[in-house]
């Protein structure tokens, strides 16, 4: 059985909770997630363990399905994965036995085994948590949904009529090919604005994307921190 995909934190560590992005890189990776509570831990001797990050030890899990999120095919009843638990500095592993855990995961080679997806994807399945969950993932497979984002397409400027007035005009290329585009508004006197559009055309009514939405998660996740050279 493979071990997860490392990861940049664990959720419940020093590292904090998880973001909603963190939970929507997550969520945007996996081909299952599950609530899951743990029946059975086994610490892997470290000949056994293969390549474990310092400060973390191996456990083999066995684990029961309270429910499925997401997972074309259905789930096994019971469920065997890999987890790099952090230990504290006395070299203790935190208490996972019967914990209920959100798992974020690929399918393995058999039946019940399977793969998180980031050495955070095994997250506290707090009920508000497993809500959010739900709507991350109802969102992200929504018609109509925001695309992926590969990069910056093309990009105009063009001078106002009154000395520091402007307006440009960026269109983003994505993995679908659908249209996003933006625009920065500039007025003497007034700060900067800047709306995103589905579309080609960035109206009026455009505005910038709720912080917490899946656009908002696409754009900022996915954006250079500058404009290409030309």
């Amino acid at each position: 059985m493979a071990a997860q995909t490392p990861g940049s934190g664990l959720a419940g560590t020093a590292a904090g909770p998880l973001t909603y992005a963190d939970l929507t890189d997550l969520s945007d990776a996996s081909s299952l997630v599950a609530v899951v509570r743990i029946r059975s831990i086994i610490a892997l001797a470290p000949e056994r363990a293969g390549t474990v990050p310092q400060g973390y030890r191996r456990l083999y899990i066995e684990a029961d399905v309270d429910s499925l999120i997401r997972g074309d095919g259905g789930i096994s009843p019971s469920v065997r994965y890999l987890y790099d638990a952090p230990v504290n500095a006395r070299g203790k592993l935190p208490k996972l036995k019967k914990a209920r855990m959100i798992l974020f995961a690929t399918r393995g080679a058999r039946p019940g085994d399977i793969q998180l997806v980031a050495r955070d994807a095994q997250i506290p399945a707090e009920p508000a948590t497993v809500e959010q969950v739900k709507a991350i993932l109802s969102g992200l497979v929504a018609n109509g949904a925001p695309p992926r984002i590969t990069g910056v397409g093309d990009a105009f400027h063009v001078k106002g009529t009154v000395a520091g007035e402007s307006e440009t005009q960026i269109f983003l290329r994505t993995e679908n090919g659908d249209p996003v585009s933006l625009s920065i508004l500039r007025r003497p006197g007034q700060q900067p604005r800047w709306a995103v559009a589905l579309g080609e055309i960035v109206d009026e009514a455009a505005a910038p994307p709720t912080p917490g939405s899946l656009l908002w998660y696409r754009l900022a996740c996915s954006l250079p921190a500058a404009l290409p050279a030309p």
